[in-house]
């Protein structure tokens, strides 16, 4: 990932709801959930949760595909998994430690 778009991911998950609805995300991992669900759950208003998922997907954190007449969103591990890369890489200045190779926990 280039430096500008670590600055947009990092920006984009740098609000209390964004960054709730995108661990939501990761936790529910390739089922997505729709907005109405993490609107419920995240007792956030249909018009801010709107906002929000624009703002992740405009960052490229979150996808969405339509399900007959719902929208599903589901986190985008591959943007996740180069944004932890980039922020690790070069950790502890080439000595051995705990980070490991950053992926994924649930594989996807």
């Amino acid at each position: 990932m280039e430096e500008d778009e670590i600055i947009q991911s990092l920006a984009a998950l740098a609000h209390p709801l964004r960054l709730r609805v995108f661990r939501a995300l990761v936790v529910v991992g390739q089922d997505g959930l729709t907005p109405g669900v993490m609107a419920e759950t995240l007792g956030a208003s249909a018009t801010a949760l709107s906002f929000h998922l624009k703002e992740l997907a405009h960052a490229g954190l979150v996808t969405q595909v339509r399900d007959g007449r719902n929208l599903v969103y589901r986190a985008a591990y591959d943007r996740m998994d180069g944004l932890i890369a980039f922020l690790t890489r070069n950790c502890c200045a080439g000595a051995e430690c705990a980070v490991g190779t950053p992926a994924a926990a649930c594989g996807c």
